[in-house]
């Protein structure tokens, strides 16, 4: 069995935040570039292991394997030393927990109604597909919105350094024009994500998934 890890993901997707956290914890991996959308990409390699051929899916040295984002930062939160990704504080490492669950409850979950309306509607014509993406844009902002009301912790969310919640946070918030409706009506959040995104442990991590 292999010591390092196997992370099946894609640019520009949630494989990101795995990514991140895998280099935070300094942790040997290999990213294997695999997606549904991608149909050079090693797409059958995936479906061996997920066959939901969902990412990120993340194979643990020892060959278990892992999904859901949420799930994923959480179990390496808790392998590496306290306070890494997860903090040491019981209540502050319960709401981190809380917001690592909020974020593809609410967030993340909306981005596939937006991209696939079509699987939430039975009138298929393009008036009420769009109807349907802009009701869903409409409730995507409005939870980010109550997740910046809510988790309010400075400088990063996960306290004194960026955590599992600040990943999480930094990569679902650059989808459906969250950012920009942020940046209007959050902006002590906005610039927070900034920072999140320019920490040097992070920045090069991200500009391989965004050119930025």
């Amino acid at each position: 069995m292999s010591d390092s890890y196997v992370l099946y993901g894609a640019k520009g997707s949630g494989s990101a935040a795995v990514e991140a956290a895998l280099v935070l914890g300094n942790l040997p991996h290999r990213v294997v570039e695999a997606a549904t959308w991608l149909p050079e990409s090693k797409v059958e390699e995936l479906r061996a292991v997920n066959p939901l051929q969902q990412i990120p899916t993340l194979v643990l040295p020892g060959g278990s394997v892992l999904t859901e984002s949420a799930a994923i930062l959480i179990h390496l939160g808790l392998s590496l030393p306290t306070g890494l990704l997860l903090p040491a504080d019981a209540a502050h490492r319960a709401q981190v927990l809380r917001g690592l669950v909020y974020i593809p409850a609410n967030c993340y979950s909306a981005i596939s109604i937006m991209d696939y309306p079509e699987r939430w509607t039975d009138q298929a014509d393009e008036v009420s597909l769009e109807a349907v993406r802009t009701g869903t844009r409409k409730r995507l902002h409005r939870h980010w919105e109550i997740f910046a009301d809510t988790f309010t912790q400075r400088p990063f969310l996960g306290g004194e350094a960026p955590g599992a919640l600040d990943l999480l946070a930094s990569v679902v918030s650059r989808w459906g024009g969250t950012r920009k409706h942020l940046q209007a009506n959050r902006p002590a959040f906005f610039e927070q994500l900034r920072r999140i995104d320019a920490h040097p442990s992070l920045a090069p991590v991200f500009a391989r998934h965004w050119d930025a």
